[in-house]
């Protein structure tokens, strides 16, 4: 004789529990697929805006009204002259994790005489004095290549600034700037590019564009822990004689 219908008799209070666990998980994993796809977007942007001809900067006369986090990872072309007597340290690291500073100096602009702050690059801790890299203290007129970069925020980790010693740990265009007595400071930076700069100290090319993107692990990981759920709903069900065939 052949056997019955399959049969299904879930019990309610399990049902209700794995049918909102199973909302939860599932949701989650749907959220962090959006989120891959934001951040992929966002990470093609970059890489649009870093790759594009160099532009000028914005005036000085909209700085005021500038975000700069809309300006963030332009190719921007910068002319003016160097104040290297206000240079700014940045600790940092070089290749190889070797300690020493970013030399981050204002570039009083060509036209319209606002200063923009300009990343150099690196040099290590023992050449901090200028006399030592006085082929790279660059005079007259140049021209900057580089990216724009939004003012870093501070967390509850960060090292306090000291600008007694004007050693910095954040780049905060407008608190460097004040610091060193400057006049109107954009409310941006500009990481310098590779180019060379005489002596070869300091070295630019400094940008890293290191955007954590798991998002798609951590789907897999909701939709997988939705999946073990369900297998445990039918596991527990079958073991309790609901799940099943009934017998010839």
């Amino acid at each position: 004789m052949a056997s019955g219908n399959p049969y299904f008799r879930p019990l309610l209070w399990p049902t209700i529990a794995t049918a909102i666990a199973l909302a939860i998980l599932i949701g989650l994993g749907v959220w962090q697929i959006e989120r891959l796809h934001w951040k992929l977007d966002l990470i093609a942007t970059i890489d649009a805006r870093m790759a594009a001809p160099a532009e000028s900067a914005p005036a000085p006369a909209a700085w005021a009204g500038l975000d700069p986090k809309a300006l963030e990872y332009h190719h921007l072309r910068l002319v003016g002259t160097f104040r290297h007597d206000k240079e700014l340290f940045y600790f940092g690291q070089g290749d190889e994790g070797v300690a020493g500073y970013d030399v981050i100096t204002p570039l009083v602009l060509k036209d319209g005489g606002g200063i923009v702050l300009v990343d150099r690059g690196f040099i290590p801790e023992e050449l901090k004095e200028p006399a030592l890299r006085k082929a790279g203290e660059v005079e007259g007129e140049v021209t900057v290549v580089g990216v724009a970069r939004a003012p870093q925020a501070r967390d509850a980790f960060t090292v306090a600034d000291d600008a007694r010693r004007n050693i910095w740990f954040t780049r905060d265009p407008r608190t460097m700037g004040a610091a060193v007595g400057l006049g109107p400071v954009a409310p941006f930076y500009v990481e310098a590019d590779a180019t060379p700069n005489p002596g070869g100290w300091p070295k630019g090319g400094r940008t890293r564009v290191d955007i954590r993107n798991e998002h798609f692990q951590y789907a897999l990981t909701w939709f997988g822990l939705a999946l073990g759920l369900l297998a445990v709903y039918l596991f527990y069900h079958r073991s309790q004689g609901r799940i099943g065939r009934p017998k010839a």
